[in-house]
């Protein structure tokens, strides 16, 4: 991956994406398709080797607790309820939002951004649209305030306001602040104060990847923060001297009449960590502790077992035991130290006994398997509950519920998908996956390094502009493609690779479609395979074993993990040879 962490992206993405609207005649239309794409019974199965190593005991849950790209955690909490949203970029709904009474087993509620006349991303970059978010719980009104960073539609930095967060929330309000990574934070007396990145004052940079940390006042009465309140607190970072870089993704709490200020430093990648300040006052000034970072992993052996890497961007709450827990983002690499599953959401306890907190074990090299808060009972992947390590997810698509995992990029599914009897119908956009626009492509996230994710198709395409399959996809310059199309009067099943915008058919074989092929794709590791089925037939491999290297962050960069998705076009242009 390219040693450039969020803020580089961000600062280039100010000055990309200005647009203010959109037009009904800019929005893409599913074609009229005689004969779209049927798909059901889909399975995916998760079976890394760590779970299998490594199963759960008494008392036990897995970290990361939520596993593929949910990055940039934030957390809050309302008496027994905790409440937890991460970055979602392009995807759509945008800001994913999970519930839970224990921080043990978790709830998808959604996505925050789920108006797409809201919040519209259908132009940007698969690592843009929106991201970095803070979640906090005012108990003084009674209402839970997410803010966060947008680069689509014009927006910036946002805020959306709810009483409840099952119930949805109010429209985006436009802040008047440049940087990212904003969050808000409420004293005992009520006032309110964001803080977030920025840009050094105009003149005064003195290094790539210097940035500061603002703080403003905030007008609750009328949401805006107030102007000519802003003043920076950190400079560079713990010790300018040092030339610290990408300090970021700010959080202030309170705690024994302290004001304390929590920050990721070193930029979302090998040198990543988790630094704390504190102050008398929210608006400092703020001392560093003596002892950070509070949390990282960077010291240790690039070769070490069971890896977990980049940790930081972190948030802090009080658990269901009275003691402090800390959510933040990690990697996990494969084989070949690629990072295809993204960055993860990993929650450490935390040792705030003394004058500042410290991530219990966050200094050392991380263990799969956390102790529960005292009480809780692990029900990962039952009663509706989110799943955690080795798991199968099996999608008949007979419920008019869709489950949240499934998501859009850049626009909502539910502007391609239809349910009939026979499976998920998808109407096809005439827009291909390589294409910077919404794409009718129904997506799941890449949770493990080694799975299978499986599909029945029931598909007879028209032409050669129709093709209908699976795709796995890094963004729409790096991709996998494997689908039915057609060929003069013959159909043809092919995979193409698509590495830095260039497409190239890896195989491609004749097919006969009168009955519906079962498709599937095997990760292990860095080796992917992609295989169909005919007439409940064993699985026929096409390709061989291919890599996996462009499904990772290192290869095709960006922020995002691995999507794998069920996709139909009407603008296919790869053509079997």
């Amino acid at each position: 991956m390219k040693k450039k962490p969020l803020i580089l992206l961000s600062v280039v993405m100010m000055s990309l994406f200005s647009f203010t609207g959109i037009d009904d005649k800019d929005k893409p239309k599913p074609k009229t398709a005689k004969n779209p794409p049927v798909f059901s019974r889909v399975v995916y199965q998760g079976e890394d080797q760590l779970y299998k190593k490594y199963p759960l005991k008494e008392g036990e849950f897995y970290n990361p607790v939520l596993q593929g790209c949910y990055p940039d955690p934030a957390i809050t909490r309302k008496g027994d309820d905790y409440y937890m949203v991460c970055s979602s970029f392009a995807m759509f709904p945008g800001v994913p939002i999970f519930h839970s009474k224990d921080l043990v087993n978790w709830t998808d509620l959604g996505g925050v951004l789920n108006n797409v006349n809201e919040f519209n991303p259908h132009d940007t970059g698969i690592s843009a649209g929106v991201y970095a978010p803070g979640i906090t719980y005012n108990p003084h009104n009674d209402t839970f305030y997410m803010i966060v960073t947008a680069f689509s539609g014009g927006l910036g930095n946002i805020i959306v306001k709810t009483k409840d967060p099952m119930k949805g929330w109010g429209s985006p309000i436009k802040l008047a602040f440049e940087g990212i990574d904003p969050s808000i934070f409420f004293d005992d007396d009520g006032k309110g104060y964001v803080v977030h990145n920025d840009a050094p004052d105009k003149g005064k940079e003195l290094y790539n990847g210097h940035r500061v940390i603002k703080v403003w006042e905030y007008d609750l009465v009328n949401d805006k923060v107030i102007p000519g309140t802003d003043k920076i607190i950190v400079d560079g970072g713990v010790d300018l001297s040092k030339k610290p870089i990408w300090i970021e993704a700010p959080h202030l709490y309170k705690k024994d009449g302290h004001y304390y200020l929590m920050c990721a430093e070193g930029g979302t990648g090998g040198n990543h960590s988790e630094v704390v300040f504190i102050s008398d006052s929210p608006k400092g000034p703020f001392k560093p502790s003596s002892n950070n970072p509070i949390l990282t992993q960077r010291h240790f052996p690039k070769d070490r077992p069971n890896k977990v890497d980049w940790a930081g961007h972190a948030d802090l709450v009080l658990g269901p035991d009275n003691k402090y827990y800390g959510v933040f983002l990690g990697i996990r690499p494969n084989d070949k130290d690629r990072v295809n599953a993204g960055r993860e959401t990993f929650m450490l306890p935390v040792d705030w006994s003394g004058t500042f907190p410290v991530f219990e074990n966050g200094l050392v090299p991380m263990e799969p398997k956390l102790k529960m808060p005292k009480g809780v009972e692990n029900k990962t992947g039952k009663d509706g509950f989110f799943p955690n390590g080795n798991f199968t997810f099996e999608e008949n698509f007979t419920s008019s519920k869709l489950d949240y995992r499934w998501i859009g990029l850049r626009g909502p599914r539910e502007n391609f998908i239809s349910i009939t009897k026979k499976g998920l119908q998808i109407n096809p956009f005439q827009v291909n996956i390589k294409e910077m626009k919404p794409t009718s492509t129904l997506f799941h996230r890449q949770m493990h390094n080694n799975f299978t994710f499986a599909t029945t198709i029931d598909y007879k395409p028209a032409s050669e502009k129709d093709l209908a399959g699976i795709t796995c996809l890094q963004n729409e310059r790096f991709n996998y493609v494997f689908g039915i199309t057609k060929k003069g009067n013959d159909t043809y099943i092919l995979l193409e690779r698509t590495e830095k915008g260039q497409s190239k058919i890896i195989a491609s074989t004749k097919i006969d479609v009168k009955k519906p092929l079962r498709l599937q794709v095997k990760a292990t590791g860095d080796s992917y395979e992609f295989s169909y089925a005919t007439d409940g037939a064993d699985f026929k491999n096409l390709g061989g074993a291919v890599s996996g290297d462009i499904l990772s962050t290192n290869v095709a960069g960006g922020f995002t993990g691995a999507l794998v998705g069920l996709y139909a076009t009407a603008a296919n242009d790869a053509q079997p040879e």
